[in-house]
């Protein structure tokens, strides 16, 4: 690989699944309209697969740079990459059958999932603002189509045009931003930011600038108070869109705020920390204590990933190198888990979704007793109960804020934990109680379990399992993210960098 051009090699995963994207789109019209649109599902799966070993091998040729300095691809972007690779195999996966006998245009839905990730990598390996609104416009357009993909359903097309018309005001607040950054620094390049601050005449205009950028990246991890739309969202569209949009979307999100806060304006960070606090201890508190009054599972499920945003935000007011890697490892405990959890809602409520209250999730071990035991793992984990990957991300979480003396942060933190056991142990309880009637509802929806389906949900548990009993290895790799060298300029850069010898607490 390394004979190739490094314009070629940084964004190698990028190339790979944009022609998936597009082979797929070039094969849709050529089925005939009565075949199945599985082959194209398969074609999808074996280019996410392609992608995520193009980025492992990146991960072992040090630090590139490419296109002049705006794409940096290092152990941290790669990280992402891999993340967003699995999310989107374990989606596809659980949506080959999702499909069948209910809609013709399946093949649209694989290729607009694989050009979605196509835009969350550009973001994370960006290390140029207007680069980075690029892959987002890249990854928000492909999910606002996503959102309304159940053509037929009067809330899909609610939930799509709820989301584009909000996401679409929220991007303009994040290229506000980027332009009065270029106001105060004179370049949207990370680095040349970072360096621009110590000299600018306008700090104050500088801090606006990372405010509106907030307030842009705010919408897109669902953090209070720009949270509003995620209930209404994650009610009316697809299942499987939902595992996906509530977490591929937020790990490139994610890693576009560590980028912008921690080394743009890193010399700032005792001003934006104080937001940060703020920001983490609303989304937590009115997460939490909004699920506490939803019936419906999936909306009970969008506060809980409005609560997991909070979480992941209280990393932000740690120390550089634990925070970026508390960030990290937390963002992939929570894909596995939440991608779990709508994978297993999928399976339950099928295409036309008439199971959505936890009564009618009451009995479920008795008649899918295979599913329930899925789903209860998936919520212990949501909990953070020992042995899951749950409880290590928040104890990495809670504890890098207490290192950095936020204790009364972690207080709050823990004190929502307590708060979210009460609805993620009553929808547990519905699983396993036996029901005072007989469940039609659910005998209604009930379907075998589809080998592709089954694989996903085995690769999104045995994640939450080993993260949470081995998760040394992977920790190891979210500490070499956080250690890894903050975007530079074009100009001070060559194009390949060694990887630099890092030492790591936990072997």
């Amino acid at each position: 690989m390394q004979s190739l051009s490094p314009n070629i090699l940084a964004l190698l995963p990028e190339y790979i699944l944009t022609i998936v994207g597009v082979l797929i789109m070039l094969a849709e019209p050529l089925l005939p309209p009565a075949s199945s649109r599985k082959p194209l599902g398969w074609l999808a799966i074996l280019g996410t697969v392609a992608a995520a070993l193009a980025s492992w091998c990146q991960l072992h040729l040090g630090t590139l740079t490419a296109f002049s300095g705006t794409v940096q691809v290092d152990t941290f972007s790669v990280f992402f990459h891999l993340l967003i690779s699995a999310i989107v195999l374990v989606t596809l996966l659980i949506s080959l059958d999702y499909f069948e006998g209910s809609a013709r245009h399946a093949g649209e839905y694989f290729a607009l999932i694989v050009f979605s990730a196509v835009g969350m990598m550009l973001m994370t390996c960006a290390t140029e603002l207007l680069l980075v609104f690029v892959g987002l416009e890249i990854s928000s357009i492909a999910t606002y189509i996503l959102c309304g993909f159940r053509k037929g359903s009067a809330t899909g097309a609610e939930s799509s045009i709820k989301y584009f018309l909000l996401g679409s005001f929220a991007t303009a607040f994040f290229l506000y931003g980027i332009a009065l950054a270029f106001g105060a620094t004179g370049s949207t390049s990370i680095a040349a930011i970072a360096a621009g601050l110590a000299t600018t005449t306008t700090p104050r205009l500088a801090f606006l600038a990372l405010a509106m950028i907030l307030i842009g990246l705010g919408f897109k991890v669902s953090s209070a108070p720009f949270h509003v739309w995620t209930p209404d969202v994650y009610q009316g569209a697809p299942s499987p869109v939902v595992g996906y949009m509530s977490t591929a979307p937020k790990a490139a999100a994610f890693a576009v705020l560590l980028r912008i806060t921690f080394s743009a304006f890193g010399p700032m960070e005792h001003r934006w920390a104080v937001l940060m606090w703020i920001l983490a201890a609303l989304s937590m508190t009115i997460g939490n204590l909004g699920a506490m009054l939803q019936r419906d599972v999936k909306r009970l499920l969008a506060y809980s990933s409005i609560a997991h945003a909070g979480y992941i935000l209280v990393a932000f007011t740690a120390l550089r190198s634990e925070g970026i890697a508390a960030v990290c490892f937390y963002t992939a405990t929570y894909a596995a888990m939440q991608v779990g959890a709508f994978a297993v809602v999928t399976q339950v409520t099928g295409y036309d979704e008439q199971i959505r209250s936890i009564d009618d999730y009451t009995g479920l071990a008795l008649k899918r007793p295979v599913l329930a035991a899925f789903l209860g793992l998936f919520l212990i984990s949501l909990i953070g109960i020992p042995f899951t990957g749950g409880f290590f991300g928040k104890f990495y979480v809670f504890s890098s804020a207490v290192h950095s003396n936020h204790v009364w942060l972690a207080v709050v933190g823990l004190f929502n934990s307590g708060i979210a056991c009460f609805y993620y142990l009553r929808l547990l309880a519905a699983l396993y109680t036996r029901p005072a009637t007989e469940n039609t509802r659910l005998d209604r929806s009930s379907r075998s379990l589809g080998v592709p389906a089954g694989i996903g949900l085995t690769l999104a548990a045995a994640a939450t399992l080993v993260l949470g009993i081995f998760p040394g290895h992977f920790l190891n790799l979210a500490q070499r993210a956080g250690a890894a060298p903050a975007p530079t300029s074009a100009a001070s850069t060559p194009a390949t960098v060694p990887p630099a010898a890092v030492t790591l607490p936990m072997q």
